[in-house]
């Protein structure tokens, strides 16, 4: 089964995440991680962090000679503004008080909940670690996820539909048309007219000292009929994948295939019919309002999830608080943070969704080795084909 943890903060000394449960002989390119570290940080609205940080990833352990072994990789993303906070963030008790406590709660983030939660008296050990900050690690181990995903021409892409209110309609375009115009779009929005609208949204939204969300969409192309399971609630994969999209920060709702639509419609407007193809000798469906679930198990049509992201809590205008120890009221305190991230978010989705696919993938197909997954998996897609 894989698994993964991460660890480091905001302004310490680096990020970790160990991905353990790897099966041997995948091609590992650091290239191709460090491009999806890039993806990551480039988007308008960004903050002035992503001018500071040039995330790249070091592979610690795991990876010989470009080919994973099978035992833990663990990826290391050192962060370059360490040297402002090495006393200030130091494990060494002869520095602790070498800057100030940071008191004063931001509303709708970590800070005070942590607080009480942790019995601290100084914020910055709750904030450092719940910044977003910390996805970058992520969009690494998703990114060697991937690469095992590839093996069996499953792919990942991710585009933004909406930045605060300002959305597109929905464009018929292939699934590589969506890659190619979202990859060429500084908001990762496929439609160039809209894109425009939701820059002068932004654009507005800095000048008030304001924030802004909105809504990204993942898909999942070629997934194989049967992962996940209908037996147990924790092995449906919808699930796990609304889990995980629901674990980045800032995200406040999931919705797969037509989501909260679904609740509108008849019946008989929802339900995908199917269809048998003699001549490739599969089973397939005309519409996918499903988003390629059914009964907690993959149905082999592409896998659509939309993901809505609230407007990031630290404000330039900011909000009202109370002091967490004077009990005093102020505006709450400000930390260096974006505009808005949402197409940062997406990239972030389309890790964490990588890493459950290629868990499902695993668990469905075994194997210490991608040689040994490979033949099971095509054992199996032979006997799909022959049904």
């Amino acid at each position: 089964m894989l698994r993964y943890l991460t660890a480091g903060e905001s302004h310490g000394q680096g990020l970790i995440g160990i991905l353990d449960g790897f099966p041997a002989g995948v091609k590992i390119l650091v290239e191709y991680i460090n491009k999806n570290l890039v993806r990551r940080q480039v988007g308008y609205g960004r903050g002035s962090r992503m001018l500071i940080e040039n995330d790249k990833a070091e592979i610690l352990s795991g990876v010989r000679w470009g080919r994973s072994l099978g035992s833990p990789i663990c990826l290391l993303i050192k962060n370059r503004d360490w040297h402002n906070w090495e006393k200030g963030l130091s494990a060494l008790p002869e520095h602790e008080g070498s800057i100030s406590s940071v008191t004063r709660p931001r509303p709708g983030h970590a800070d005070l909940a942590g607080l009480i939660k942790y019995g601290h008296n100084d914020i910055r050990n709750i904030l450092e670690r719940a910044s977003a900050r910390e996805t970058a690690i992520r969009v690494g181990i998703g990114a060697v996820c991937k690469l095992l995903l590839k093996e069996f021409n499953i792919e990942i892409i991710s585009h933004v539909i909406e930045i605060g209110g300002v959305g597109i309609n929905r464009m018929r375009l292939k699934l590589d048309e969506i890659h190619t115009k979202a990859e060429a779009s500084v908001l990762r929005c496929v439609d160039k007219s809209i894109e425009k609208k939701m820059i002068k949204r932004i654009d507005s939204a800095k000048r008030e000292g304001d924030s802004l969300g909105g809504v990204f969409e993942i898909i999942v192309t070629n997934p194989p009929i049967g992962l996940g399971s209908h037996t147990q609630w924790d092995r449906k994969i919808n699930a796990r994948l609304s889990n995980a999209i629901m674990s980045i920060q800032a995200i406040k709702g999931v919705e797969i295939g037509v989501g909260f639509e679904a609740a509108r419609r008849f019946g008989s407007d929802v339900h995908d019919e199917i269809f048998y193809d003699k001549r490739d000798k599969r089973f397939y469906r005309k519409t996918n309002n499903s988003g390629g679930f059914e009964g907690g198990m993959t149905n082999g049509e592409d896998i659509i999830i939309r993901a809505a992201m609230k407007p990031i809590p630290t404000l330039m205008k900011p909000l009202n608080s109370v002091d967490a120890f004077t009990k005093k009221p102020f505006k709450a305190s400000v930390e260096r943070s974006d505009v808005c991230a949402v197409p940062a978010a997406g990239v972030v989705g389309e890790a964490v969704v990588a890493f459950e696919i290629a868990n499902a993938m695993i668990e469905k197909f075994g194997g210490d080795s991608l040689s040994e997954m490979k033949r099971n998996y095509n054992g199996y897609m032979k006997y799909v084909r022959g049904i």
